[in-house]
């Protein structure tokens, strides 16, 4: 972070926050830039409401997986070994951290990817809690898999695949109120889905619960000195 009081700085990134009014006007939007060694912008990480930040660990998690994630826990799953993460164990409101599901099968052991037919598909559900907003699930690019017994061809997952979710949590007015000075932990609760094969049999399809923790804090309020705001 730096002072621009002029946000002349801000002006020459073109982040600009021109919806932004009163005591935000003048602000960046804020975002991320990846920036290589040789000083070109490889990566960009903005989001349409402004309202909504990324955290820096969970751009390290989506650029650089193996350093951005905390394993949280390890879960006993049939067929596989399962390792919940997470970007960051605390927020505030405006938040959006990624949880993660970090699924590593034996070899010669598969499950099968979103858009089979016929086979139950890998999926992780999140159950819904008012005050956090729930993105998609990104599933990594699958593998296409023959089946000569059947001469199908079906979309897999082999060896080490990561499920990512991204959780925004509320940035309305009443729910910072709520939160009180220490904030509240929210325990963020699901299932991950699966039939897992291997070369001879198809096991019977498969539900395990998964469980992360959320500590969401109130934003902290204290103004920049004079001299740093915004004119």
């Amino acid at each position: 972070m730096l002072a621009d009081p002029d946000s002349k700085t801000i002006r020459a990134y073109g982040v600009l926050n021109t919806e932004a009014t009163g005591m935000q006007k003048g602000f960046a939007r804020p975002g991320f830039f990846f920036i290589d060694t040789s000083g070109f912008i490889r990566e960009k990480f903005f989001e349409a409401k402004y309202r909504e930040r990324l955290t820096g660990n969970s751009i390290i998690a989506k650029l650089f997986p193996e350093l951005g994630q905390e394993i949280t826990d390890t879960v006993e799953a049939p067929h596989l070994q399962l390792a919940l993460e997470q970007s960051d164990p605390v927020g505030v409101p405006g938040t959006r951290v990624t949880l993660v599901a970090e699924v590593r099968l034996p070899p010669d052991v598969h499950v099968y990817a979103p858009g089979t037919q016929g086979y139950k598909a890998i999926q992780l559900v999140i159950d819904p809690i008012p005050q956090l907003e729930l993105k998609s699930a990104v599933y990594p690019p699958s593998k296409t898999l023959y089946l000569p017994a059947i001469k199908e061809r079906v979309p897999v997952f082999e060896g080490t695949l990561r499920i990512n979710q991204d959780v925004k949590v509320s940035s309305g007015s009443e729910f910072w109120g709520s939160l009180g000075k220490d904030g509240k932990i929210f325990t963020i609760t699901g299932k991950l889905e699966y039939q897992a094969c291997d070369k001879t049999i198809c096991y019977l399809p498969t539900s395990v619960p998964v469980k992360w923790d959320l500590h969401v804090f109130p934003l902290d309020r204290t103004r920049a000195p004079v001299d740093m705001r915004h004119k």
